[in-house]
């Protein structure tokens, strides 16, 4: 898998690791990022359980998994949670965090010992990167392909992870995790938008909140990070989409995500 750090300041750091080679064919490529923060560390939306190795391997890269403190769950899909025991497994006092919605759902991925969850209400709350790191805020994104989702938003980087928001379905011979052809990227983009996110109202309602927030990089769960103009441009594209409606596109328009 690649990795990249997309911050360090002052004993602050963001890292994103993804855009695997080698996995299976059928597996949907996400990405994992880590906030470290005065040497505690915080993953957010950690993985299926397919990838886990691959992830575990590249994140010590990086930090040791003791020093994970707190786990973050955008919402309930396997792709991105599927992996949670296995990390409890490898470190019990983890804190996880979920919307409140979906801490019973989330819980099924238990592989033995049950899988306490903090819920968060949907009005959102701050999180704390264990005792001594900073603290970051869970963002209402509800209806934004889930019924109970939120992004994610770290003052002290000015970065928002959006979660499925601005997700792309990238081809294999794209190896950049950094959007730098914007026009282009739209064609990875719009399938997957189109068939995911089910309210085009709950879709503005968060570009609004975004653009209160003014986050100098957008870090999706799936293709390229936005930094830069690429973040006014990406809010721009989402104003002026129209979703949850059907529309009737060929299967490699990027639309068959499983669910």
């Amino acid at each position: 898998m690649q990795s990249r750090i997309l911050y360090n300041e002052n004993g602050h750091q963001w890292i994103v690791i993804g855009r695997d080679p080698e996995k299976d064919s059928h597996v949907i490529d996400t990405n994992e990022y880590v906030i470290v923060s005065r040497g505690q560390a915080m993953l957010l939306d950690p993985g299926g359980i397919q990838i886990f190795p691959q992830v575990l391997a590249e994140l010590a890269k990086y930090v040791r998994v003791q020093d994970i403190r707190v786990i973050f769950a955008s919402h309930q899909d396997p792709d991105i949670s599927s992996s949670l025991a296995m990390w409890l497994d490898l470190n019990p006092s983890i804190k996880t965090y979920c919307s409140w919605l979906w801490t019973g759902f989330i819980s099924h991925f238990s592989t033995g010992a049950a899988i306490a969850l903090n819920p968060i209400p949907d009005k959102g709350m701050h999180i704390k990167i264990g005792d001594d790191g900073a603290e970051v805020e869970a963002v209402p994104a509800h209806y934004c392909h889930s019924s109970g989702n939120f992004s994610l938003y770290d003052p002290t980087a000015g970065i928002l992870f959006s979660g499925d928001i601005g997700s792309a379905l990238v081809p294999s011979h794209e190896s950049s995790l950094i959007v730098t052809n914007f026009d282009q990227h739209v064609d990875y983009m719009r399938g997957f938008h189109l068939r995911w996110m089910p309210s085009t109202l709950a879709l503005r309602s968060w570009t609004q909140r975004v653009r209160a927030i003014k986050p100098r990089m957008i870090c999706p769960q799936h293709g390229s990070v936005f930094e830069g103009d690429m973040v006014g441009k990406l809010l721009d594209w989402l104003d002026g989409l129209d979703v949850g409606q059907w529309a009737d596109e060929s299967p490699t328009s990027g639309l068959c995500k499983a669910a």
